[in-house]
């Protein structure tokens, strides 16, 4: 069962804080690419491989004209911190208040150890330059996973 709530050739709207606490705008990035990432939480073993593989990519992506900005519940404060211990190149953006999480369907009631709570399901999307969803990656492993973003880029621009 899909449980993102956006369709291919959508727009997606949305409005994050920037850890230098701009605020980021889906219409401020027109023209680009844009990977929104969006993981569970900072520090945890599969998020930071995840924002060290898109980092380590950081070049590539800005010559295909993308923007990279992973998004989790955490704080401006605690991605500032994130950011600076593991030296990420990639935009971070803070939704504590998961109205954007729950509105795209990624903020879920999940089990681990037998015990129920509510996290973001690891899921990216790709946005045109045009402002429409391309392509969304529900559940998304994180071992190869910046490297297969990269790729659907360079296909869909050929």
């Amino acid at each position: 069962m899909k449980y993102f709530k956006y369709k291919i050739g959508d727009i997606l709207d949305f409005e994050i804080i920037e850890t230098n606490g701009n605020i980021i705008k889906n219409e401020d990035l027109k023209g680009k690419w844009i990977v929104l990432y969006f993981y569970p939480k900072d520090n945890t073993p599969g998020c930071t491989a995840e924002a060290k593989d898109f980092s380590s990519l950081i070049d590539e992506f800005k010559n295909l004209n993308a923007e990279i900005i992973g998004i989790s519940p955490d704080d401006v404060e605690k991605h500032k911190k994130f950011i600076l211990k593991h030296d990420l190149k990639i935009k971070l953006g803070s939704d504590e208040n998961k109205k954007l999480l729950e509105r795209i369907g990624v903020w879920q009631k999940k089990k681990m150890f037998g015990k129920e709570y509510y996290g973001v399901i690891r899921t990216t999307v790709l946005i045109d330059p045009e402002g429409k969803i391309v392509y969304v990656w529900e559940k998304v492993k994180v071992k190869g996973h910046a490297e297969e973003v990269l790729s659907k880029i360079k296909e869909l621009q050929n």
